[in-house]
């Protein structure tokens, strides 16, 4: 199918970092109109917020040496650095290689890594200890990978390709992830579903991908796309999203395509077939975020980490709601379960965009740092989602999410 000029640019528009904050900044300045149907926001209480995170920051690292957020810091749940670990017995192997398993790992795992739902958890055989949550969907994840089980060469387990994730069904991904009846994982019909139309993606783009459809072949697209060893972080969402994007469950689309985590609210007003439609991209984002160090390893300086968003998943949004920032204008809003596609659901993600740069700003005030020291990427780390996974846990039983989500296993 050929694609008008005009469906191609909305398409490029909407998968933009830039389209994200735009879109999302029309819902925020109806909150500061006080017409949003669903929140109400209250600007003078993100101080406090701001000094609680900066609290958090000089308590997870004294020495304010943080690191990105990305998938590499779950692999190092309960103080065990597997990814360390594992990187000590490839020492025969190039630094692009590596490069390469790196990228197949931190996709596979970021793609699994939707949210596991209260009662879930990984016992990890090598250590016995049992982990939940984002920890344990990372380390449930990386033991299937070093396993081979996104390989389809016996010979080199250390590798996801279209091969072997064309054939990953549920029955596999249960046994990876220990799934029982007495430990149910949300949404995993739909993380299998989405491993196999992500081997699907891997053998439809052999720019991207390479002839043998293998996810790190990614990491040599990039490569050839640094200019004198250089890299803007918008080419790595790009790329994620171009060659990911028909992965995602149907939801809306321009002319048949795909558009991924793009949603609709009533805020969103222009005169362009767009109308309405609000992307956030969060997988994708978080995605690109965890290539930012393979790809830093391998030589490839990245830059313009703060054109990216900040991710508008549970802990981030719910920062802002336990710390009274957003209040539902609708008292029962969170004793009610929302589908992820619901306005209401789609009015926090988009507050929480614009609020994770405000909110950054105010933190490196209170730390004294630049954005050139302390980009976005290290204030979600250190962060914004540790504060408010803190802030759930002082609030509800077990640190659940202040607002009821039905999740399909594909975007929180």
């Amino acid at each position: 199918m050929t694609l008008s000029a005009d469906s191609q640019a909305a398409i490029a528009y909407l998968r933009s970092a830039t389209a994200i904050r735009e879109r999302c900044g029309m819902i925020f300045a109806a909150a500061e109109a006080g017409e949003t149907p669903h929140f109400v926001l209250h600007r003078d209480r993100l101080p406090d917020a701001a000094r609680y995170v900066a609290e958090t920051i000089r308590e997870n690292y004294p020495t304010l040496a943080i690191p990105y957020h990305s998938r590499w810091r779950h692999f190092a749940a309960g103080g065990r650095d597997r990814w360390v670990r594992l990187a000590s017995g490839l020492a025969d192997r190039s630094r692009e290689d590596i490069a390469r398993i790196r990228f197949d790992l931190a996709v596979t795992s970021v793609l699994l890594d939707a949210g596991a739902g209260e009662a879930w958890g990984y016992r990890e055989p090598a250590s016995g200890e049992r982990l939940s949550r984002s920890e344990g969907l990372a380390v449930a994840s990386f033991d299937m990978f070093v396993s081979g089980a996104f390989s389809s060469d016996s010979k080199d387990p250390l590798r996801a390709d279209a091969a072997a994730l064309r054939h990953c069904d549920e029955r596999r991904l249960a046994a990876g992830f220990q799934v029982a009846a007495d430990n149910p994982l949300v949404g995993l019909a739909g993380r299998a579903a989405l491993l196999r139309r992500l081997g699907d993606a891997l053998g439809a783009d052999e720019e991207l991908f390479g002839a043998s459809g293998r996810v790190g072949n990614l990491f040599d697209y990039l490569f050839r796309r640094a200019a004198g060893r250089s890299l803007p972080a918008p080419e790595i969402l790009d790329a994620v999203l171009r060659g990911f994007s028909s992965i995602w469950p149907g939801r809306e689309a321009i002319d048949g395509v795909n558009l991924g985590d793009v949603w609709r609210h009533s805020a969103v007003r222009t005169a362009d077939r767009t109308t309405g439609l609000v992307p956030f991209h969060k997988l994708s984002q978080w995605l690109s975020y965890s290539l930012v160090e393979p790809l830093e390893d391998a030589g490839i300086a990245v830059t313009g980490l703060d054109r990216l968003t900040g991710l508008p998943e549970y802990r981030n949004g719910g920062l802002f709601i336990d710390s009274g920032v957003l209040t539902p204008r609708a008292p029962g809003l969170l004793r009610i379960r929302h589908a992820v596609g619901a306005e209401p659901i789609v009015e926090w993600r988009a507050l929480t965009v614009i609020l994770l740069d405000r909110i950054a700003d105010l933190v490196r005030t209170e730390l004294g740092l630049t954005a050139e020291r302390f980009p976005l990427a290290k204030i979600l780390e250190g962060g914004t989602w540790s504060a408010g996974r803190r802030l759930a846990r002082e609030r509800r039983p077990g640190g659940v999410s202040p607002v009821l989500l039905d999740s399909d296993g594909t975007v929180f």
